[in-house]
């Protein structure tokens, strides 16, 4: 017999309990079961007054930022609209189904007060979880940057001649002083005379040859199970290798270990670099950035000379000795040069130089370490490791994606750290919590596959 639906005029009482509707498999209930919070308090305890109102439970305010994240909900206003509609929200925070939700401004006035710092904090204590776990070793580290889209309109980007208001011209001109201190490169005198009045952190960067306004995310991944490591931002325009010694130095802080090696692409495989790493005995799987540059037309690079210590001499490609002729006292660097009579009569000078003095070859003090961090780069160890370091990488910034990553929700250097700190704070939690779960049904299904392989 068929059903009729029949008005639904409510019930005077309800026998309802709240933790029966939300099912037994629910993510939220593993991430319920390790996220202790409790922290927060003694972290926060000189950012709260004694007096006024009482203002909701820190740990309560993350959960939902966490769940902001988590859900990839579009803004804070929506999610709050909607907490009283989910019962597995309302009960992850600890809320009952009349209880009253506040109201959106919790979330941005939490986070003014609070600072960049409580979420740096909650991410380490994350990382050092993984660290127990097993599910990270911290000798050998993946580094990599991407670009993020600024929450800002590229026709905010104003002249500083063309700013009338003396305040906001003054703010402005500090931001850019800011800027300079970081070091910001890429975009020539653009970022140096241009700033924009909406989000005056954001620098104009080029790619693909499309000009936006970005801000730049760094990461370090261990090899282990693929846990981020460490995250840093800045402006968009700052030279990611200049930034790779602090992100190993943070790396190194949070999981307790130091590093081994170190597996970048060519963007960060600088002189500087190489130098730097090798005397700290770390291996720098780093692309050479000079290999590019390093025969310009039929030219022979600087690597096409052999260095001879014993006698403090160079050998070129044709097996002619460059001697020591000079050294520059301000530059530091040592000039080797070949007769030029020799030269002249060498078959291969159209290859080498069309110096009409020979050719010579500038040494640097630093050269031994960084031709053996370019031999580490180019050894089969380093070649395997870069070719995977495209893949995990790549994957790393992919997965992060579905969680709004690639474009900055808020405005301001250290709100968009913020974001991205939390971003990567859901993937490396539910990755701790599903890795092992993940691996074991892995290892079950090629199980089934080779019982099902038919035998011939």
């Amino acid at each position: 017999m068929i059903g009729v639906e029949s008005p639904n005029n409510g019930k005077l009482f309800y026998n309802f309990n709240l933790e029966k509707k939300v099912r037994k498999n629910h993510p939220l209930r593993k991430l319920k079961e390790i996220l202790n919070l409790d922290f927060m308090y003694n972290l926060l305890k000189d950012k709260y007054g004694y007096n006024g109102n009482i203002s909701v439970p820190p740990p309560v305010i993350m959960k939902m930022m966490i769940l902001l994240f988590l859900y990839n909900v579009r803004s804070e206003r929506e999610m709050m609209e909607t907490i009283p509609e989910r019962l597995d929200w309302l009960w992850f925070l600890g809320y009952d189904i009349d209880e009253e939700v506040p109201n959106h401004s919790v979330l941005s006035k939490a986070r003014k007060r609070w600072g960049e710092d409580i979420f740096k904090e909650l991410f380490n204590r994350v990382v050092r979880q993984a660290v127990e776990a097993g599910l990270v070793d911290g000798e050998k580290i993946f580094v990599d940057a991407s670009l993020v889209e600024a929450d800002a309109s590229k026709n905010s980007v104003k002249k500083l001649d063309d700013i009338k208001l003396d305040e906001q011209y003054q703010e402005l001109v500090k931001r850019l002083d800011e800027r300079a201190e970081e070091g910001v490169e890429g975009s020539g005198k653009i970022n140096q005379e241009h700033i924009s009045s909406t989000d005056p952190d954001a620098t104009i960067t080029s790619q693909s040859g499309v000009r936006q306004l970005s801000y730049k995310v760094h990461r370090s991944v261990d090899d282990r199970k693929e846990i981020i490591t460490t995250c840093s931002v800045t402006t968009g325009s700052v030279n990611e290798a200049h930034v790779l010694e602090k992100t190993i130095a943070e790396h190194e802080d949070v999981v307790e270990a130091k590093v081994g090696t170190v597996v970048a692409d060519s963007k960060y495989g600088t002189t500087e670099n190489y130098s730097a790493l090798k005397e700290k005995g770390i291996k720098t799987h780093i692309k050479d950035l000079g290999a590019s540059r390093v025969h310009r037309g039929d030219v022979f690079g600087k690597d096409r000379f052999a260095y001879v210590a014993e006698r403090d001499v160079y050998i070129c490609p044709a097996g002619k000795e460059l001697q020591r002729r000079s050294w520059n006292r301000n530059r530091q660097w040592t000039k080797y040069r070949i007769d030029k009579e020799q030269c002249a009569s060498c078959e291969l000078r159209s290859q080498c130089t069309n110096d009409k003095n020979g050719r010579s070859i500038s040494r640097l003090p630093g050269d031994d370490l960084i031709a053996a961090g370019r031999q580490d780069a180019a050894s089969e160890e380093g070649i395997k490791d870069l070719k995977r370091r495209q893949h995990l990488m790549e994957r790393s910034y992919a997965y992060g994606k579905r969680f709004g990553y690639k474009r900055a929700r808020w405005r301001a250097l250290w709100r968009v750290s913020i974001q991205q700190l939390l971003v990567i704070l859901r993937g490396n939690r539910l990755g701790i919590l599903c890795r092992n779960f993940i691996c074991r049904c892995r290892m079950f299904l090629i199980t089934l596959n080779l019982r099902l392989k038919p035998e011939y």
